[in-house]
């Protein structure tokens, strides 16, 4: 009967490895596909600019007298300027990817990161902060700066009036809100909106501005700090983005929060 037993119980390990191994087979096959798809993606946006670059000095090259020799300049260093964006944020996805961010974290307001950052943006339309004190997270501020720049491009890019920045405590949680009055984010669209190059046929494609990585980034950053983001309908007409983080274990003696709307810009 002990025998019998031992064998059973070797026979259950077997299978709960067999599962373990047709599980980690899954999640490699996933990962393969979405290099396979990001490769795709990457080298399809990289090809336009250069593509651009390519006949606009070909055109040069075929006709040199006739060449504006500032038009072409002009036209080209966009160009350029389009294909190192989209390095740059390419690279910075790899980054996020590979690297732990836990090391690097530090107690971070988030009131005081928005007021910061808003400050220092000469952007239209007029963003309109309605801050919690106290609400602080562990954080890399430099990341989180990268994240909002990249919530107020988009909302900015999209609204027709009004961008809103929230942030309060719920919970045990963080969250920080960007909204505009824009004209929205279809339910079926708002998790695919994070892949890298999403394309959209509402107001919000990428064409309007942008590398077509801004959000995929602002997912990735979310993910690396243990967070979550969402999109909702906004109360201004058009769409909220939540972010919402895990709160920083301080001292008793932290600041006390004040209540939404204490700081309202």
């Amino acid at each position: 009967m002990g025998l019998l037993s031992h064998i059973r119980e070797c026979y259950e390990q077997l299978n709960e490895l067999e599962r373990d191994v047709v599980s980690m087979r899954e999640k490699l096959d996933q990962a393969v596909r979405w290099h396979r798809r990001f490769a795709a993606d990457a080298s399809h946006e990289l090809r336009t600019p250069v593509a651009g670059l390519r006949a606009e000095l070909e055109e040069a090259q075929l006709n040199p007298g006739d060449t504006n020799v500032g038009i072409l300049l002009e036209r080209t260093l966009r160009d350029v300027d389009r294909l190192q964006a989209i390095v740059v944020d390419l690279h910075l996805i790899a980054e996020l990817e590979e690297a732990s961010l836990s090391a690097e974290g530090e107690p971070v307001d988030l009131a005081d990161l928005v007021r910061t950052v808003v400050s220092k943006r000469a952007d239209v339309p007029e963003i309109k902060l309605e801050l919690e004190h106290g609400v602080t997270v562990d954080a890399v501020p430099a990341k989180i700066r990268r994240l909002l720049a990249e919530l107020l491009d988009n909302a900015q890019r999209h609204a027709e009036h009004t961008v809103q920045v929230e942030v309060r405590r719920m919970g045990d949680k963080a969250e920080l809100s960007v909204i505009d009055d824009g004209q929205g984010i279809p339910e079926a669209d708002r998790e695919r909106i994070f892949t890298e190059f999403a394309r959209l046929d509402s107001a919000r494609s990428r064409d309007q501005g942008g590398t077509g990585l801004g959000l995929a980034i602002v997912y990735n950053i979310v993910d690396a700090h243990k967070g979550s983001i969402d999109v909702e309908d906004s109360i201004l007409g058009g769409a909220r983005f939540v972010v919402r983080l895990p709160l920083a274990d301080l001292p008793e003696k932290a600041p006390l929060a004040h209540g939404l709307g204490a700081d309202r810009g």
